[in-house]
């Protein structure tokens, strides 16, 4: 698998270049007559498609979004999402997409979200490089993605279906979530879908013993990479998100602003803390991993000597930027934390 793709974003290298490269020429003539198969021009954002198929009350609203204003359906059907946090709201709003990107070149959608509910979604090329001939192929009426992303396709994209792109991703999710259900037309569910994160969110705090016993347990999220430095997550992370939420405490060294810092096997007292959550991406063999674990600085964290470092799912905890993915995550530090 190619090396990690940005999550929120993650500052590491892209995936390769698709094998197929893009052809403007009829990229442009397939937009131009999904325009003229519409019912004319939205004046602001690509085709109107009012009373179309995706629009199914008949009516459009105006969405204000990073780029400027979009001109969507009332309730959009075919909808088409660029990266994982927009496929993470489509399906947690009820909607399942027609077509979506992935992490890398014949990688499966996020396999955390439930497989019936991606069930005739078309992989419509990867996360930063969208084939753009087969996401207008598939007629959205709709395109969600973010700046980090699509920002230097979004007129391209424009001219395929209206395009709604958020600023970026990670620590912003819940208000890119909200904005995702404007765009939809399902700000109700979305509400549903806070509401609930919530509930849970507040059920494991007293699960955890209240709010004092949380701040006092320092946690932390470590990354293993194959070709890379090990990473402890900060603050300005989906997950770092996550443990604000439960008022879990922070080592000190990474309750701060910022995406993550590096470490070698010779910085692993940079990742003291009570709780290590750890991920791997991709082959561990080429990776920090053993060598870290195997030293004696490891062996002498707190966290290892009391028998609290947990293994996660990398794709959850790296790309389930939303409200279903959050609700996993909340799970599963439950079943560690708690039993």
């Amino acid at each position: 698998m190619p090396s990690a793709l940005p999550a929120e974003p993650d500052p590491a290298p892209a995936p390769a270049p698709a094998r197929h490269g893009l052809r403007r020429r009829s990229l442009l003539a397939l937009a131009s007559g999904l325009a003229l198969a519409a019912c004319g021009s939205n004046g602001s954002d690509g085709p109107a498609r009012a009373g179309g198929p995706g629009s199914a009350d008949g009516g459009t609203r105006t969405v204000r979004h990073a780029r400027g204003e979009s001109t969507v359906p009332g309730r959009a059907a075919r909808v088409v999402v660029l990266d994982t946090d927009a496929l993470d709201s489509a399906v947690t709003l009820g909607v399942t997409p027609v077509g979506a990107t992935v992490v890398a070149e014949g990688a499966p959608l996020s396999g955390y979200l439930p497989a019936a509910r991606l069930a005739g979604t078309r992989t419509v090329g990867t996360i930063g490089q969208p084939d753009l001939e087969a996401v207008a192929a598939l007629r959205p009426d709709l395109i969600l993605s973010n700046q980090v992303r699509d920002d230097k396709r979004y007129d391209e994209l424009s001219k395929i279906a209206p395009t709604v792109l958020t600023r970026t991703t990670g620590p912003a999710w819940k208000e890119n979530v909200r904005l995702h259900a404007e765009a939809l037309g399902r700000e109700g569910e979305a509400a549903a879908a806070e509401a609930a994160y919530r509930a849970r969110a507040a059920e494991l705090v007293a699960a955890l013993g209240g709010p004092q016993k949380a701040a006092a347990t320092r946690v932390e999220l470590a990354r293993f990479l194959a070709g890379a430095p090990t990473r402890l997550y900060l603050n300005d992370t989906f997950a770092g998100s996550v443990f604000k939420d439960l008022g879990l405490g922070r080592p000190a060294n990474q309750d701060k602003a910022g995406f993550s810092i590096e470490i070698s096997p010779e910085q692993v007292d940079q990742a003291a803390a009570d709780v290590i959550f750890y991920s791997v991406y991709g082959d561990p063999a080429r990776s920090d991993q053993k060598k870290i674990m195997a030293g004696p600085l490891w062996r002498n964290l707190d966290a290892v000597r009391g028998g609290r470092v947990f293994a996660v799912d990398d794709g959850l905890w790296m790309l389930g930027i939303g409200y279903t993915g959050a609700g996993l995550v909340l799970d599963q530090i439950r079943r560690d934390l708690v039993g």
